[in-house]
């Protein structure tokens, strides 16, 4: 701890004795992944919220007073808080956030989240407090966004003791993997391959490439890229109804999708003809296999070739 050396607002430095303030350090804020995080979930905000009319633009202002908190729950959980509408007094406010994040934390709590969070923290415009709040609220409830993995902040606290400020730094991690952050703690053999034997996923692509394309040139159709080519669902439902020699229908999914969300309809729809089939539900999303993510439509395809590679 030593006294204070970095620029702190003045806002900051009106410390009761003992009493400590955090802030992020200007150099994190600059941060690409840092700015990332905060622009898709501002985003996905502003998306589940369009019909409600709020538009985020800053998180710390707009998400102090717990007003769109609220809004932005019981949209999620498709339930009513019993909280009041509107409170402009701080009390008024402090005792909404409370209500919103008991609720959160019910929600939360049995799936083993750290709440790093708090009534104080949030509504003192806490930017870390209010991020780890809302990557919790996005694994939660499956958001169809990819945040950014593995960022981190530099976090100054400062401290008033004896009358001086002291500051020091620590390291806050917002985000790690998808897959942890989703509570997938289990690795298979994807993880094992990716990690340590990148040469050996070449073979298993090539073996997938052979299997999907011996079923899909039925249809005249070829695949080269595992990576992008079943991203938009489309030869993943196709591919399933060749498997188990059905017509799927075409008013079911979308041939040429041309949205996110159309895509990840079609994937959705793939995985629940997959289901139908009698195979597990696939470990992937959705909206990974969109994303392209390449270990997420491995795991998908692989799945397939297990139960139907001797199938003609």
């Amino acid at each position: 701890m030593s006294p204070a050396s970095v620029e702190i607002h003045p806002e900051d430095t009106l410390l009761e004795e003992n009493e400590e303030r955090r802030v992020i350090d200007p150099t994190s804020r600059d941060d690409p992944r840092f700015k990332e995080l905060v622009k898709v979930l501002i985003d996905w905000i502003n998306d589940v919220l369009v019909e409600e009319r709020i538009i985020v633009k800053q998180l710390e202002e707009d998400l102090y007073d717990g007003q769109v908190l609220q809004k932005l729950l019981e949209k999620l959980a498709d339930r009513k808080l019993n909280v009041a509408e509107v409170t402009q007094s701080e009390i008024g406010q402090k005792q909404k956030l409370q209500t919103v994040l008991e609720a959160v934390h019910e929600l939360l709590r049995p799936h083993g989240w750290a709440l790093q969070w708090s009534v104080d923290s949030i509504h003192g415009k806490n930017l870390v407090a209010i991020l780890h709040l809302l990557v919790a609220l996005a694994m939660h409830f499956r958001a169809p966004i990819r945040l950014p993995e593995h960022v981190s902040v530099q976090v100054v606290v400062v401290r008033k003791r004896e009358g001086l400020l002291h500051s020091s730094h620590v390291t806050e991690e917002l985000t790690t993997t998808t897959e942890m952050m989703m509570g997938r703690f289990e690795r298979d053999a994807f993880d094992t391959l990716f990690d340590h034997a990148p040469d050996k996923l070449s073979v298993v692509k090539k073996s997938l490439i052979t299997f999907v394309n011996k079923h899909l040139n039925k249809l005249n159709l070829e695949v080269t890229e595992l990576e992008t080519q079943f991203a938009d669902g489309v030869y993943l439902v196709l591919l399933m109804g060749l498997l188990e020699d059905y017509f799927v229908p075409l008013h079911h999914f979308y041939l040429t999708p041309d949205s996110f969300d159309q895509k990840v309809h079609n994937v959705s729809f793939a995985f629940e003809l997959m289901l139908d089939g009698g195979l597990k539900k696939p470990k992937a999303r959705p909206e990974d296999v969109v994303n392209l993510d390449l270990k997420s439509t491995l795991r998908v395809l692989y799945n397939l070739f297990t139960k139907y590679k001797n199938l003609e």
